[in-house]
C-alpha cells in the first residue's frame, strides 16, 4: 500500500480505470460483508459470509494496527489492509459477492474503498456507504457527479449510498441491496464493535 497522499490519489486514478462497471459474475449464492471498528489506531475488522437466505455460513475477526489516519476520500489508506487481512482468514474463499461498508465509484476520483478492494481481489463488489461524500441525488434516487450517474440512494430514514465496486453494474448492485438488504454488513458491523468491546474489557 502506498504511504503518501499524493501517491494514494495517483493510485486511485489508476485503479478507477480498471473498475468493471458491468455484470461479470455467475450465480450469487454466498455474500460476504466486511466492516471495521476502531479504538485509536487499533482496527477491529470482521467479515461474515451468508447465503441467499441470509443464514450465517462463516464469521472471522482480525485485529490490526491502522497505519494512517482517516482522511475523507482516502479511506483505502486506513481500511484496505485490515480488510485484506481479515478476508484471508475466511475458509469460504469462494464467496460470490463482497459488500464493503464504503463508497465505490460514487467518489470524487471514481475509486472509493470498495473499488480498491474489489479490483485488488478481482471480486464482484458493491459499495454501501451510510454517509454522503459527493454528487447530487436526483428525484429517482440516482446520484450524479459531473454529469455521470455513479450511485443511488436507498431508504429515507436511514439512507444508504450504493455504488459499483467492481464487476457489478449499478442497476444490479441496487437490485441486490433492495432484495437482500445489508444484513452481511450489519452483522459484520455488530461483530467488529463486539470485538472492540471485548478487547476493552481485558485486563
Amino acid at each position: 500500500m502506498t504511504t503518501t497522499y499524493a501517491d494514494a490519489i495517483k493510485l486511485q486514478k489508476e485503479v478507477a480505470k480498471k473498475v468493471v462497471a458491468k455484470d461479470d459474475f455467475g450465480e450469487i449464492n454466498r455474500i460476504c460483508g466486511v466492516d471495521v471498528a476502531y479504538s485509536g489506531d487499533t482496527a477491529y475488522c470482521s467479515a461474515v459470509v451468508m447465503d441467499r437466505n441470509l443464514q450465517l455460513l462463516e464469521s472471522v475477526h482480525a485485529e490490526t494496527v491502522a497505519t494512517h489516519p482517516y482522511v475523507s476520500g482516502l479511506l483505502m489508506l486506513r481500511e484496505a489492509e485490515p480488510i485484506f487481512h481479515v478476508l484471508k482468514k475466511l475458509k469460504s474463499v469462494d464467496y460470490d459477492l463482497l459488500m464493503v461498508d464504503a463508497h465505490g465509484q460514487l467518489h470524487p476520483r471514481k475509486c472509493g474503498l470498495a473499488c480498491y478492494v474489489g479490483v485488488t481481489l478481482d471480486k464482484p463488489t458493491i459499495g454501501v456507504a451510510k454517509s454522503h461524500l459527493c454528487g447530487t441525488a436526483r428525484p429517482d434516487g440516482f446520484v450524479e457527479l459531473g454529469g455521470e450517474v455513479l450511485g443511488c440512494v436507498i431508504g429515507k430514514k436511514k439512507r444508504l449510498y450504493v455504488s459499483v465496486g467492481h464487476r457489478v453494474s449499478l442497476e444490479t448492485a441496487v437490485a441486490i441491496v433492495k432484495e437482500l438488504g445489508i444484513e452481511p454488513l450489519r452483522l459484520a458491523d455488530i461483530n467488529s464493535k463486539a470485538q472492540k468491546r471485548r478487547k476493552g474489557l481485558r485486563p
